[in-house]
């Protein structure tokens, strides 16, 4: 098991083999890596919909496998004071 300290706005992406194989025509992989670090730090919900778009561009409509993301962002608690 691995462990990982998030800290306030840190984003945690969750996400299947089918997103990290999805190909263009000539058989390039999807380059997730700088893909995530060219966006902005934008919630949750938009960061999802910017990846399944951009997937089905990179693919042109054609995603071979089933695709599942579940992305999180650490926010701070209202009170500004974390639990624990």
């Amino acid at each position: 098991m691995d462990t990982f300290a998030l800290g306030t706005g840190d984003l945690l992406l969750l996400y299947t083999d089918g997103i990290a194989e999805t190909r263009a025509r000539d058989g390039e992989f999807f380059p997730l890596a700088s893909w995530m670090r060219g966006q902005p730090p934008t919630p949750p919900r938009e960061l999802l919909t910017a990846l399944h778009r951009d997937l089905l561009r990179y693919s042109r409509g054609d995603l071979d496998d089933d695709i599942a993301a579940l992305a999180v962002r650490l926010r701070e608690p209202p009170d500004g004071n974390c639990p624990g």
